[in-house]
């Protein structure tokens, strides 16, 4: 085996997995995970309505099930303060601080490459010869 084929597999091999990203994609890429990592991970502890401020097209309800996931899976830490009113705070746990390398790989092939990927699409959405997606 080369170097190249044995880079991207995971350390317990999983046969049935076509792809051995896939669970990683699966946890770090749902819908709303990375913009709730990013604002805990860019501005430290926050309160619910201080992270609906900062996603604003975010529900509640949907932000409440993230949250819950998130934490589920070690990624962020829930502190309930003994107080009246009673305070909530969500952070980072380092487990969601270590996915910084990745995001911040995302965000220079974004940069890189994001205007490529609108022009292939503005090219293949003017050949009257393609359908058109979805």
């Amino acid at each position: 085996m080369t170097e190249a084929s044995t880079r991207w597999r995971p350390a317990v091999a999983e046969p049935e997995l076509a792809c051995p990203i896939a669970p990683v994609v699966d946890i770090v890429f749902s819908r709303w995970t990375t913009p709730i990592l990013w604002v805990l991970h860019e501005y430290g502890r926050q309160r619910f309505v201080e992270l609906a401020r900062r996603i604003t097209t975010i529900t509640p309800k949907v932000l409440t099930q993230r949250l819950r996931q998130l934490e589920r899976d070690g990624m962020v830490t829930r502190t309930q303060h003994a107080e009246v009113p009673p305070r909530v705070e969500y952070e980072i746990t380092d487990l969601g601080r270590s996915l910084a390398p990745l995001f911040a790989g995302l965000a220079e092939w974004g940069a890189e490459n994001l205007d490529r990927v609108h022009r292939a699409r503005a090219t293949y959405d003017a050949d009257p010869t393609r359908p058109l997606p979805g």
